[in-house]
């Protein structure tokens, strides 16, 4: 539940955008539930092969930091194609400017 209102608290002040936050609310909403159902959390404990429970929510938190961790690397990955295609056009723009500057200086 602290997960969720942390989560809620950075979205509405702006810190956190909406497009991040569904995986942390997703993660709050799941860790919520597999504590009260523990139920749950046994049938979980069950698929993943682990004996312990604990096992299972370390499991989870793992594949949770993973896919956190491939979901920024998608963003980094197109931030940085974003940033490389308006370096070549400001360059493109900053030749043309030059060359319209020095055909009105002649």
């Amino acid at each position: 539940t602290f997960l969720i209102l942390i989560v809620f608290e950075l979205v509405r002040r702006q810190k956190l955008n909406e497009e991040y936050s569904w995986l942390w609310m997703l993660s709050g909403w799941i860790i919520l539930l597999l504590t009260i159902f523990p139920p749950l959390l046994k049938f979980v404990t069950w698929i993943i092969g682990a004996v312990v429970p604990a096992s299972a929510l370390i499991f989870c938190g793992v594949m949770f930091l993973l896919l956190i961790c491939l979901h920024f690397s998608v963003k980094i990955s197109a931030l940085t194609n974003k940033i490389k295609k308006l370096a070549q056009e400001y360059a493109i723009i900053e030749a043309k400017v030059k060359e319209i500057s020095q055909q009105m200086g002649k």
